[in-house]
């Protein structure tokens, strides 16, 4: 985890600066970071303590922007080529946010329910794959506007959602997947137009697919 030092705002943007023990030796001006699950790319590093620009879109759609100075916050380096992957893949593209619902605590273990929008539910299934704050995490159980993860005592420990209580909002981002199949739904049922891809209902089922 890291630690907010501050945000100062320029114009609809704004300059996020976070201590990184641990990470800050491995990172140098231009590299990204995952920050709480968002993509950002170093501008500054200097005594352990970098600097990213945050545009007015991040701004709005994550929760970065009501980051204060003590905040702690989830950091993962980026993937390099020939890494083992431990978990899904998370772009760092924060899809919306959701809020904390209720935590079940019980020994050993700890179940937290999220409350979201409709447009972030239908991109999830129940043992799929999502991030919040970005922590590769899978549904447990899903509802119209509402899923469940259970988190083991080690990422409470190791990440932010151990400090988390209800109503706290966090930002969500959905499996990749979902989102293409999303959208192939959306196609066929006629709610986009799509460019002619030669992709169709038929030739899905053509190609063994139900």
């Amino acid at each position: 985890m890291g630690v907010v030092k501050g945000l100062s705002r320029a114009g609809q943007g704004g300059r996020l600066r976070i201590e990184l023990p641990g990470v800050a030796g491995e990172l140098k001006n231009g590299d990204s970071l995952s920050v709480d699950g968002v993509c950002l790319t170093v501008v500054d590093i200097n005594g352990g303590v970098a600097g990213f620009d945050v545009s007015h879109e991040t701004l709005k759609r994550s929760t970065l922007g009501e980051l204060r100075p003590g905040d702690r916050v989830n950091l993962e380096l980026s993937l390099a080529v020939g890494d083992r992957m431990g978990g899904h893949f998370v772009q760092g593209h924060v899809d919306g946010t959701g809020a904390i619902d209720k935590i079940e605590s019980n020994p050993g273990d700890c179940i937290i329910w999220f409350s979201v929008g409709p447009e972030l539910s239908q991109s999830m299934i129940e043992k799929g794959s999502v991030a919040v704050d970005g922590i590769s995490l899978t549904v447990v159980d899903l509802t119209p506007n509402k899923f469940s993860v259970a988190i083991i005592p080690y990422t409470l420990e190791h990440t932010s959602l151990g400090t988390k209580k209800a109503g706290d909002r966090v930002n969500i981002e959905t499996d990749m997947l979902g989102k293409w199949v999303k959208k192939l739904q959306s196609a066929w049922s006629g709610r986009n137009e799509p460019q002619d891809t030669g992709l169709t209902e038929e030739s899905f089922r053509a190609k063994g697919f139900e």
